[in-house]
Parts: C-alpha cells; sequence; structure tokens
C-alpha cells in the first residue's frame, strides 16, 4: 500500500500531501484572526481515486481543531467533506 504525508508549507500557506514521495495535491488557505479560511484543493490528475483529497482534508480540519482554529469553508471541495463529516461541523465558523 502506498504511503502519504500530509505537511503544513507555511511559506506557501498551504497542506501539502505526498504519495509515495511525489506531490499529489495541496490545500490552500488563509489564516485570519482566530480561523483558517481553506480556500482551494488541487489533486492532480494522476492521483484522482485514491482518496487523496479526503486524506488532506481531514489533515487539514484536524490540524484546525488541535490549533483551537475555526475553519471557513470556502472551498467547496472541503465545504462538501465537512457535509459527509458531520464530526467537524462544530469547527465551521
Amino acid at each position: 500500500m502506498a504511503a502519504t504525508q500530509v505537511t503544513d508549507n507555511a511559506e506557501h500557506h498551504r497542506f501539502e500531501i505526498t504519495y509515495d514521495g511525489a506531490l499529489a495535491g495541496f490545500a490552500e488557505y488563509e489564516l485570519t484572526d482566530g480561523g483558517i479560511d481553506l480556500t482551494h484543493t488541487v489533486v492532480r490528475d494522476e492521483f484522482e481515486g485514491k482518496g487523496i483529497g479526503g486524506n488532506l482534508v481531514k489533515h487539514a480540519l484536524d490540524e484546525a481543531r488541535d490549533r483551537g482554529l475555526r475553519v471557513t469553508p470556502t472551498c467547496a471541495f472541503v465545504k462538501s467533506y465537512i457535509e459527509r463529516h458531520p464530526e467537524y461541523g462544530d469547527l465551521v465558523a
């Protein structure tokens, strides 16, 4: 099974996910006072259908929770993920 890893690339304001060491996608964000706006999510075409986007967004939301940040889901994919996973609904600003 392939290994994924998510890191916060704070310099570029995005969470990045790698799949077997290759950059597979990213979720861009903007930090606000007490919150994080998840603005755009990208999964490279060759990694579609592998659960990359879901893993990426889950990590970003878990990180927001750990940091005590409220989430603004500007990105439609993030908003849809939260709707499908109501355990993250309490994070929404």
